[in-house]
Protein backbone atom coordinates (compact mmCIF):
# COMPACT_ATOMS: atom_id res chain seq x y z
CA UNK A 1 0.00 0.00 0.00
CA UNK A 2 2.85 2.30 0.89
CA UNK A 3 4.59 1.47 -2.39
CA UNK A 4 1.44 2.32 -4.33
CA UNK A 5 1.14 5.66 -2.59
CA UNK A 6 4.79 6.48 -3.38
CA UNK A 7 4.25 5.66 -7.05
CA UNK A 8 1.09 7.72 -7.02
CA UNK A 9 2.93 10.71 -5.52
CA UNK A 10 5.65 10.38 -8.17
CA UNK A 11 3.06 10.21 -10.92
CA UNK A 12 1.38 13.36 -9.65
CA UNK A 13 4.60 15.30 -9.07
CA UNK A 14 5.60 18.29 -11.17
CA UNK A 15 8.70 16.47 -12.40
CA UNK A 16 6.63 13.59 -13.74
CA UNK A 17 4.20 16.00 -15.38
CA UNK A 18 7.08 17.88 -16.98
CA UNK A 19 8.65 14.66 -18.24
CA UNK A 20 5.33 13.59 -19.70
CA UNK A 21 5.05 16.90 -21.54
CA UNK A 22 8.57 16.94 -23.01
CA UNK A 23 8.94 13.21 -23.67
CA UNK A 24 7.33 13.27 -27.16
CA UNK A 25 9.58 16.15 -28.22
CA UNK A 26 12.62 14.54 -26.62
CA UNK A 27 11.91 11.25 -28.36
CA UNK A 28 11.48 13.07 -31.68
CA UNK A 29 14.78 14.91 -31.19
CA UNK A 30 16.62 11.72 -30.26
CA UNK A 31 15.14 9.87 -33.20
CA UNK A 32 15.88 12.51 -35.84
CA UNK A 33 19.03 14.16 -34.43
CA UNK A 34 20.91 11.97 -32.00
CA UNK A 35 20.46 8.70 -33.89
CA UNK A 36 21.87 10.01 -37.23
CA UNK A 37 24.71 11.75 -35.39
CA UNK A 38 25.57 8.54 -33.54
CA UNK A 39 25.51 6.65 -36.84
CA UNK A 40 27.93 9.13 -38.41
CA UNK A 41 30.25 8.86 -35.41
CA UNK A 42 30.25 5.06 -35.59
CA UNK A 43 30.75 5.02 -39.37
CA UNK A 44 33.71 7.40 -39.05
CA UNK A 45 35.79 4.78 -37.20
CA UNK A 46 34.79 1.90 -39.46
CA UNK A 47 36.37 0.68 -42.71
CA UNK A 48 35.10 1.14 -46.26
CA UNK A 49 35.22 -2.05 -48.30
CA UNK A 50 33.88 -2.11 -51.87
CA UNK A 51 31.25 0.52 -51.14
CA UNK A 52 30.11 -1.15 -47.92
CA UNK A 53 30.84 -0.54 -44.27
CA UNK A 54 33.11 -3.20 -42.81
CA UNK A 55 32.87 -3.35 -39.04
CA UNK A 56 36.60 -3.08 -38.43
CA UNK A 57 37.65 -0.35 -36.01
CA UNK A 58 40.20 2.12 -37.41
CA UNK A 59 41.36 5.74 -37.14
CA UNK A 60 42.77 5.73 -40.67
CA UNK A 61 39.84 7.81 -41.93
CA UNK A 62 40.70 10.65 -39.55
CA UNK A 63 44.40 10.34 -40.39
CA UNK A 64 43.58 10.79 -44.07
CA UNK A 65 41.28 13.73 -43.43
CA UNK A 66 43.72 15.63 -41.21
CA UNK A 67 46.86 14.89 -43.23
CA UNK A 68 45.57 15.15 -46.80
CA UNK A 69 46.50 18.50 -48.44
CA UNK A 70 43.24 18.36 -50.40
CA UNK A 71 41.01 18.22 -47.34
CA UNK A 72 43.16 20.79 -45.54
CA UNK A 73 42.72 23.20 -48.45
CA UNK A 74 38.97 22.55 -48.63
CA UNK A 75 38.56 23.08 -44.89
CA UNK A 76 40.60 26.28 -45.01
CA UNK A 77 38.49 27.56 -47.92
CA UNK A 78 35.30 26.69 -46.03
CA UNK A 79 36.48 28.53 -42.93
CA UNK A 80 37.60 31.54 -44.97
CA UNK A 81 34.29 31.80 -46.81
CA UNK A 82 32.18 31.21 -43.70
CA UNK A 83 34.07 33.70 -41.53
CA UNK A 84 33.98 36.28 -44.33
CA UNK A 85 30.25 35.76 -44.84
CA UNK A 86 29.64 36.08 -41.11
CA UNK A 87 31.68 39.26 -40.86
CA UNK A 88 30.02 40.89 -43.88
CA UNK A 89 26.54 39.83 -42.80
CA UNK A 90 26.84 41.05 -39.20
CA UNK A 91 28.49 44.35 -40.24
CA UNK A 92 25.67 45.00 -42.73
CA UNK A 93 22.92 43.70 -40.44
CA UNK A 94 23.78 45.79 -37.38
CA UNK A 95 23.12 49.23 -38.95
CA UNK A 96 19.84 47.97 -40.41
CA UNK A 97 18.71 46.56 -37.07
CA UNK A 98 19.87 49.74 -35.30
CA UNK A 99 17.94 51.94 -37.70
CA UNK A 100 14.74 49.92 -37.32
CA UNK A 101 15.04 49.82 -33.54
CA UNK A 102 16.02 53.44 -32.85
CA UNK A 103 14.80 55.49 -35.81
CA UNK A 104 11.59 53.81 -37.00
CA UNK A 105 8.31 54.65 -35.32
CA UNK A 106 6.97 51.78 -33.17
CA UNK A 107 3.85 51.51 -35.33
CA UNK A 108 5.99 50.94 -38.44
CA UNK A 109 8.54 48.49 -37.04
CA UNK A 110 6.40 45.47 -37.89
CA UNK A 111 6.25 46.63 -41.53
CA UNK A 112 10.03 46.89 -41.67
CA UNK A 113 10.45 43.44 -40.16
CA UNK A 114 7.94 42.14 -42.67
CA UNK A 115 10.01 43.60 -45.52
CA UNK A 116 13.20 42.09 -44.08
CA UNK A 117 11.67 38.61 -44.18
CA UNK A 118 10.53 38.89 -47.82
CA UNK A 119 13.60 36.99 -49.13
CA UNK A 120 12.30 33.93 -47.27
CA UNK A 121 9.32 33.91 -49.59
CA UNK A 122 11.38 32.61 -52.48
CA UNK A 123 13.31 29.38 -52.74
CA UNK A 124 16.94 29.43 -51.71
CA UNK A 125 17.87 27.85 -55.04
CA UNK A 126 16.09 30.62 -56.96
CA UNK A 127 17.99 33.28 -55.02
CA UNK A 128 21.31 31.56 -55.75
CA UNK A 129 20.47 31.31 -59.46
CA UNK A 130 19.53 35.01 -59.50
CA UNK A 131 22.88 35.97 -58.01
CA UNK A 132 24.56 33.81 -60.63
CA UNK A 133 22.76 35.83 -63.31
CA UNK A 134 23.61 39.13 -61.61
CA UNK A 135 27.31 38.41 -61.08
CA UNK A 136 28.00 36.19 -64.08
CA UNK A 137 29.76 36.90 -67.35
CA UNK A 138 27.51 39.31 -69.32
CA UNK A 139 25.37 39.50 -66.20
CA UNK A 140 23.55 42.51 -64.81
CA UNK A 141 26.60 43.98 -63.07
CA UNK A 142 28.95 43.40 -65.99
CA UNK A 143 26.48 44.69 -68.60
CA UNK A 144 25.63 47.75 -66.51
CA UNK A 145 29.28 48.71 -66.16
CA UNK A 146 29.78 48.22 -69.88
CA UNK A 147 26.76 50.36 -70.79
CA UNK A 148 27.88 53.20 -68.52
CA UNK A 149 31.34 53.09 -70.07
CA UNK A 150 33.15 52.10 -66.89
CA UNK A 151 34.43 48.96 -68.62
CA UNK A 152 35.11 48.25 -72.28
CA UNK A 153 34.33 44.52 -72.18
CA UNK A 154 32.22 42.11 -70.14
CA UNK A 155 33.63 41.63 -66.67
CA UNK A 156 33.66 38.05 -65.47
CA UNK A 157 33.12 38.57 -61.76
CA UNK A 158 32.34 34.89 -61.45
CA UNK A 159 35.98 34.02 -62.08
CA UNK A 160 36.48 35.01 -58.44
CA UNK A 161 34.07 32.41 -57.11
CA UNK A 162 35.00 33.06 -53.48
CA UNK A 163 33.82 36.68 -53.65
CA UNK A 164 30.66 35.64 -55.46
CA UNK A 165 29.91 32.97 -52.83
CA UNK A 166 30.44 35.49 -50.02
CA UNK A 167 28.00 37.96 -51.60
CA UNK A 168 25.40 35.26 -52.28
CA UNK A 169 25.57 33.72 -48.81
CA UNK A 170 25.61 37.13 -47.09
CA UNK A 171 22.39 38.07 -48.87
CA UNK A 172 20.79 34.71 -48.06
CA UNK A 173 21.58 34.86 -44.33
CA UNK A 174 21.14 38.60 -43.74
CA UNK A 175 17.64 38.26 -42.18
CA UNK A 176 19.02 35.65 -39.75
CA UNK A 177 21.49 38.27 -38.50
CA UNK A 178 19.18 41.29 -38.52
CA UNK A 179 16.41 39.78 -36.40
CA UNK A 180 18.41 38.68 -33.29
CA UNK A 181 20.36 41.96 -33.29
CA UNK A 182 17.09 43.89 -33.53
CA UNK A 183 15.64 41.95 -30.59
CA UNK A 184 18.70 42.69 -28.42
CA UNK A 185 18.56 46.39 -29.34
CA UNK A 186 14.86 46.55 -28.48
CA UNK A 187 15.61 45.28 -24.96
CA UNK A 188 18.00 48.15 -24.22
CA UNK A 189 16.59 50.63 -21.71
CA UNK A 190 16.57 53.98 -23.53
CA UNK A 191 17.02 55.81 -20.24
CA UNK A 192 20.58 54.42 -20.06
CA UNK A 193 21.42 56.11 -23.35
CA UNK A 194 19.86 59.37 -22.18
CA UNK A 195 21.84 59.15 -18.94
CA UNK A 196 25.08 58.75 -20.87
CA UNK A 197 24.38 61.83 -22.98
CA UNK A 198 23.28 63.80 -19.90
CA UNK A 199 26.70 63.06 -18.41
CA UNK A 200 28.35 64.71 -21.41
CA UNK A 201 29.12 61.69 -23.57
CA UNK A 202 28.76 62.04 -27.32
CA UNK A 203 26.42 59.80 -29.28
CA UNK A 204 29.35 57.80 -30.62
CA UNK A 205 30.89 57.24 -27.18
CA UNK A 206 27.48 56.31 -25.78
CA UNK A 207 27.06 53.81 -28.58
CA UNK A 208 30.49 52.26 -27.93
CA UNK A 209 30.19 52.15 -24.13
CA UNK A 210 26.48 51.42 -23.70
CA UNK A 211 24.61 50.33 -26.83
CA UNK A 212 27.17 47.96 -28.30
CA UNK A 213 27.95 46.02 -25.08
CA UNK A 214 24.24 45.66 -24.28
CA UNK A 215 23.53 44.37 -27.79
CA UNK A 216 26.36 41.82 -27.83
CA UNK A 217 23.96 38.99 -27.02
CA UNK A 218 22.23 39.59 -30.35
CA UNK A 219 25.55 39.97 -32.17
CA UNK A 220 26.77 36.66 -30.73
CA UNK A 221 23.52 34.95 -31.71
CA UNK A 222 23.69 36.41 -35.23
CA UNK A 223 27.32 35.36 -35.61
CA UNK A 224 26.68 31.75 -34.64
CA UNK A 225 23.44 31.55 -36.63
CA UNK A 226 25.26 32.65 -39.78
CA UNK A 227 28.64 30.94 -39.25
CA UNK A 228 27.47 27.43 -38.45
CA UNK A 229 25.18 26.81 -41.46
CA UNK A 230 27.33 28.64 -44.02
CA UNK A 231 30.34 26.42 -43.41
CA UNK A 232 28.13 23.44 -44.26
CA UNK A 233 26.54 24.97 -47.35
CA UNK A 234 27.02 22.93 -50.51
CA UNK A 235 24.43 24.37 -52.89
CA UNK A 236 26.09 27.76 -53.36
CA UNK A 237 29.61 26.44 -54.09
CA UNK A 238 28.13 23.96 -56.54
CA UNK A 239 26.09 26.57 -58.43
CA UNK A 240 28.11 29.77 -58.04
CA UNK A 241 31.50 28.11 -58.30
CA UNK A 242 30.32 25.53 -60.87
CA UNK A 243 31.74 22.83 -58.61
CA UNK A 244 35.30 24.07 -59.17
CA UNK A 245 35.66 25.61 -55.70
CA UNK A 246 34.19 22.99 -53.35
CA UNK A 247 33.66 23.53 -49.66
CA UNK A 248 33.69 20.89 -46.96
CA UNK A 249 30.03 19.95 -47.48
CA UNK A 250 30.72 19.24 -51.15
CA UNK A 251 33.56 16.91 -50.16
CA UNK A 252 31.20 15.06 -47.81
CA UNK A 253 28.58 14.78 -50.56
CA UNK A 254 31.13 13.36 -53.01
CA UNK A 255 32.36 10.73 -50.55
CA UNK A 256 28.91 9.77 -49.28
CA UNK A 257 26.80 9.78 -52.45
CA UNK A 258 29.11 9.59 -55.46
CA UNK A 259 32.04 7.47 -54.27
CA UNK A 260 30.00 5.55 -51.68
CA UNK A 261 32.78 5.95 -49.12
CA UNK A 262 30.57 6.41 -46.09
CA UNK A 263 33.30 5.89 -43.50
CA UNK A 264 35.60 8.54 -44.98
CA UNK A 265 32.66 10.89 -45.57
CA UNK A 266 31.61 10.45 -41.95
CA UNK A 267 35.13 11.23 -40.75
CA UNK A 268 35.10 14.43 -42.82
CA UNK A 269 31.72 15.37 -41.34
CA UNK A 270 32.84 14.75 -37.76
CA UNK A 271 36.08 16.67 -38.37
CA UNK A 272 34.07 19.60 -39.75
CA UNK A 273 31.82 19.55 -36.69
CA UNK A 274 34.88 19.59 -34.41
CA UNK A 275 36.37 22.55 -36.28
CA UNK A 276 33.07 24.46 -36.11
CA UNK A 277 32.80 23.70 -32.39
CA UNK A 278 36.35 24.88 -31.67
CA UNK A 279 35.95 28.10 -33.69
CA UNK A 280 32.55 28.85 -32.12
CA UNK A 281 33.87 28.28 -28.58
CA UNK A 282 36.93 30.42 -29.34
CA UNK A 283 34.63 33.22 -30.52
CA UNK A 284 32.47 32.95 -27.40
CA UNK A 285 35.55 33.04 -25.17
CA UNK A 286 36.97 36.04 -27.01
CA UNK A 287 33.61 37.79 -26.79
CA UNK A 288 33.40 37.31 -23.04
CA UNK A 289 37.06 38.03 -22.36
CA UNK A 290 37.83 40.94 -24.67
CA UNK A 291 34.58 42.32 -26.12
CA UNK A 292 32.58 42.54 -22.92
CA UNK A 293 29.83 40.23 -24.16
CA UNK A 294 27.24 38.44 -22.03
CA UNK A 295 28.62 36.14 -19.33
Amino acid sequence: MGQVSVLERIRRSEAASGMAMVSPTAFYAILLLAAPLATVLIYSVMTDASGKIEWVFTFSNYVEVWTSPIYQAIMLRSLTVSISVTLVTVVVAFPIAYFVSFHVAPARKSIWLFLITIPFWTSYLIRVFLWKVILGYNGVVSSGLEITGLTSEPMSFMTNATSAMIITLAHAYAPFAILPIFVSLEKIDRSLLEAGQDLGESRFVTFIRVTLPLSMAGVVAATLIVFIPTIGDYVTPDLIGSGKFPMIANAIEVQMLKLNQKALGSAIAVSAMLVVTVVSLAFLFANRRFLGGPK
